[in-house]
């Protein structure tokens, strides 16, 4: 099959998820992930869902894109404002849940020592992709506790990004010059963004988008030469242009149109078409407790310390279940792991269907019975102040 026909195959599945995500109410990403899951598993239709190279370099593309643009929601000021609460529900949210999985998976489940390491990185994550996409689409990420999530996401898979360098890191010249390159170029991005913005910014040609694509795509390049993975200068890269997509709302719905529309389908829809039924069979009782290693550990690190911080019960509810999600940095730590033969098949498929799970079930828990209300200004004022208290739940955390 030529490239054009599985590019329309592929377009034609995110076009009925997206249908279906505005009819049922639940996340695109989500509704993806579940397309992509069932279709490969119908006998005789997997064979038209092809996956090849073509398929793969679009995901890779809209999994850098997306963090991206996930680290360019997190606001500077909120990010100060909130840093003691953020910092410490990211940690948490990363420390717990690495050491539970590690020792279950070494102490219980016996695998080697480095398999063990991977389960524990693996699990550990929280998805900045399918937090983003659920932020976008709820309007939170225009809200203190949306960028209080996302800045606490951004802790979180650090943690991660930190622990699988520093555990598995080949450390040779390359990884030295890509983080020298990395840091002048990242330094030097916003500058370097206002200054084509100001100069001949916002034409048909779009050369400020043409910029941050070059950025991402040469330290991707790089961080594969190297041995590391493209998505994680793309999260920093996103977090230093903050500040300029703040003052530039255009700019970032154009790039957010680009993503959501060609790239990131892709990407989740690749996600769901490789869960396979058979392989969820045969380790159906190692995913299960993996899957409530990961759950319990969020949660008991995420919800009290959420509460310490004065996050009101409803909203503590749904960060913490946010926080327990996962899927791009977990499915990078698991395949990392296979491709460099740290763990095998079988626990590839066990920790993939974990991270897949994870993205989905504490996700639609959230979105369909946590969910917070959000009343706008204009509608505040329509309101008055007696009609909109008990109309939202607090929406703004602790200023700490």
């Amino acid at each position: 099959m030529n490239d054009y026909f599985v590019a329309a195959i592929w377009i034609a599945m995110a076009l009925a998820a997206s249908l279906i995500s505005i009819r049922i109410g639940v996340s695109v990403a989500l509704v993806e992930i579940l397309v992509g899951a069932l279709l490969g598993n119908i006998p005789g239709v997997r064979t038209y869902v092809e996956q090849t190279s073509f398929t793969a370099f679009l995901a890779t593309l809209g999994s850098v894109l997306l963090t991206f643009l996930a680290g360019a929601e997190i606001d500077p000021v909120s990010l100060r404002r909130h840093w003691r609460a953020s910092l410490s529900i990211g940690m948490i949210s990363f420390a717990l849940p690495f050491a539970g999985a590690f020792g279950f998976s070494l102490l219980i489940l016996h695998w080697q020592l480095h398999a063990a390491e991977i389960c524990g990185v693996a699990l550990s994550t929280t998805s900045v992709a399918v937090v983003y996409a659920v932020m976008i689409e709820t309007g939170l990420s225009q809200q203190d506790l949306g960028k209080l999530i996302l800045a606490a996401c951004f802790v979180t898979d650090l943690g991660t990004v930190l622990a699988l360098g520093g555990l598995f890191a080949s450390y040779g010249a390359l990884l030295v010059v890509f983080i020298a390159v990395s840091a002048v170029v990242l330094a030097l991005l916003p500058r370097m963004t206002r200054l084509l913005i100001d100069r001949v910014g916002h034409r048909v040609s779009e050369p400020e988008i043409k910029l941050l694509l070059l950025v991402l795509f040469g330290l991707g390049g790089l961080a594969s030469a190297a041995g590391s993975e493209a998505v994680l200068p793309a999260y920093v890269a996103g977090l230093v242009v903050a500040g300029v997509f703040l003052n530039d709302r255009m700019l970032i719905d154009r790039m957010r149109a680009i993503a959501f529309a060609l790239l990131t389908p892709f990407f989740f829809l690749r996600a769901g078409l490789l869960i396979s039924v058979s392989a969820i069979g045969a380790g159906a009782g190692a995913i299960a407790v993996l899957f409530a290693v990961k759950m319990v550990t969020k949660v008991v690190g995420v919800w009290p310390m959420a509460a310490a911080f004065g996050v009101e019960r409803g909203e503590r509810t749904y960060t913490t279940l946010l926080m327990a999600t996962g899927l791009t940095f977990g499915s990078i730590a698991a395949l990392f792991g296979l491709n460099h033969h740290v763990i095998n098949a079988a626990q590839y498929t066990e920790l993939v269907t974990v991270v897949v799970l994870s993205a989905f079930v504490p996700t639609l828990i959230a979105q369909q019975l946590f969910q917070p209300g959000i009343v706008d200004e204009d509608e505040e004022d329509a309101l008055g102040a007696e009609d909109v208290a008990p109309a939202r739940r607090r929406r703004h955390p602790a200023q700490v």
